[in-house]
């Protein structure tokens, strides 16, 4: 959170407790709402502990720098331990934490919901998409929030 966004919500009276609350929060959806997290979390949470090949093997477009990167980002905020076994050759396994873990549970909880609604979802687009050819516009150029007349809201 910039310092102009920061002097505009203390000045609107949030307190400074709320203010280190909700940056915290967006740096967190941050993390957690980014792909690869979603993905490494999901490969970690079925099974023990992984080796980066084999977590790496099991995402498919992962690159190798963005599964280093996701991962210490992981280990960083808690919710992946990184284990380096003193053998030769070396050998580092990554799992999820108890914290991991119930992401991991989260996510799931995602997951099970997409399943129980994609049909809705994929109908929903699919009449979203004829509504903005026929009208022969681009919804992405009405800009957020902006309701078109003749236009359905859901």
């Amino acid at each position: 959170m910039d310092a102009a966004m920061r002097a505009d919500l203390a000045s609107r009276g949030v307190s400074p407790e709320c203010l280190e609350t909700i940056e915290l929060v967006r740096d967190v959806l941050t993390r957690v709402g980014d792909k690869w997290t979603v993905l490494v979390v999901g490969a970690l949470s079925s099974g023990g502990p992984l080796r980066f090949t084999a977590l790496h093997q099991q995402i498919p477009g992962i690159s190798q720098r963005m599964l280093s990167q996701t991962l210490r980002s992981l280990t960083r905020d808690g919710l992946v331990t990184r284990t380096a076994h003193a053998e030769m050759p070396p050998r580092v396994e990554y799992a999820l934490t108890p914290l991991g873990r119930s992401l991991g549970d989260a996510v799931a909880g995602v997951v099970s919901w997409v399943r129980k609604h994609q049909s809705q979802i994929i109908d929903n687009r699919g009449e979203f998409d004829r509504d903005e050819a026929a009208r022969g516009g681009d919804a992405a150029a009405d800009g957020p929030g902006r309701d078109l007349p003749g236009r359905r809201v859901r």
